[in-house]
């Protein structure tokens, strides 16, 4: 059994949805985790309040508390890539996120995700994400270590003033030229079925996501693509790869959801995180952060 190190947070909602209890509310909340599961996290003292105060089976629902638990998953699988930090400064840390390794807690992951391993490794209890990155996605990922200024960049990732590249591997057709060609894609992408699919409206509604797309290279049956997101739409790249009719190497959601299958570690999705650009709210200083490896061309 791993059980997580760190707690998980959840903020009871302002409209009551007929529960007279917390545990009656965890309940509904998430239906897949059996109600005595939850009776005995809270026996255990794993259920609790902001303040540390314990949460009982018999703790009556009140609006917008902040409610904390610990996740736990019967046999949690080990990542065996290792992440490595780039930056640290007293507000900000920027770390490479290797494939298949989560950024936080979830699913199957409690503790083999980024942000738990940084912690450890640093002893920044406080270090938090900023965003978030697919977990079969490998690039930079951006925390915030002081809590006091935390918010100031995530006004930056809320107002797009971050500038992002990543690089992408996809098929080709034998015989197209594509070096140098650029696509400007703009559409409106909305939750499908699996709702963790995205897919591309074809009604009316007004575009939604926007991404700047440039091959860069190409052999006889790949080619790599630098992307730029303008917006940061769930699974925006694959979706707009997938949309050019190049779906990225390795994509297990697009353009056909594959089965659900072990991880294949000798075949990552070919996307990569490469570089932020911002402007430090704190020092105003120009900010550019690059990983150095790129993906290759098989």
């Amino acid at each position: 059994m791993a059980i997580s190190t760190q707690p998980s947070k959840l903020s009871l909602p302002q409209t009551n949805p007929g529960v007279a209890t917390i545990l009656e509310y965890l309940i509904i909340k998430f239906p897949l985790i059996d109600a005595q599961v939850w009776r005995q996290r809270m026996l255990d003292g794993k259920v609790h309040y902001h303040d540390g105060s314990l949460i009982t089976e018999h703790s009556l629902f009140q609006a917008q508390q902040r409610v904390y638990y610990y996740r736990e998953v019967e046999n949690e699988p080990s990542i065996p890539f290792q992440e490595d930090i780039l930056f640290q400064d007293q507000h900000i840390l920027v770390a490479y996120k290797p494939h298949f390794l989560p950024v936080t807690p979830g699913g199957v992951f409690v503790n083999e995700c980024l942000q738990t391993r940084l912690r450890a490794s640093t002893g920044i209890k406080e270090l938090q994400t900023l965003h978030r990155l697919d977990r079969v996605t490998a690039g930079l990922v951006i925390f915030s270590v002081n809590p006091d200024t935390r918010h100031q960049y995530h006004e930056l990732f809320k107002t797009r003033q971050i500038q992002k590249t990543y690089q992408a591997i996809a098929k080709m057709t034998k015989g197209d030229e594509l070096i140098g060609k650029q696509w400007e894609v703009k559409n409106h992408i909305v939750q499908g079925e699996p709702r963790f699919r995205m897919y591309i409206s074809g009604g009316e509604g007004t575009a939604n996501s926007h991404s700047s797309i440039i091959c860069i290279a190409q052999n006889e049956h790949h080619a790599m693509f630098e992307l730029s997101p303008i917006t940061g739409r769930t699974h925006q790249l694959r979706v707009h790869m997938q949309s050019l009719g190049m779906p990225i190497l390795n994509d297990k959601y697009y353009p056909e959801l594959q089965e659900l299958s072990a991880d294949n570690y000798a075949a990552p999705l070919q996307l990569l995180a490469k570089q932020l650009k911002f402007i430090d709210p704190i020092t105003a200083q120009s900010r550019c952060f690059n990983y150095e490896g790129n993906l290759s061309l098989p």
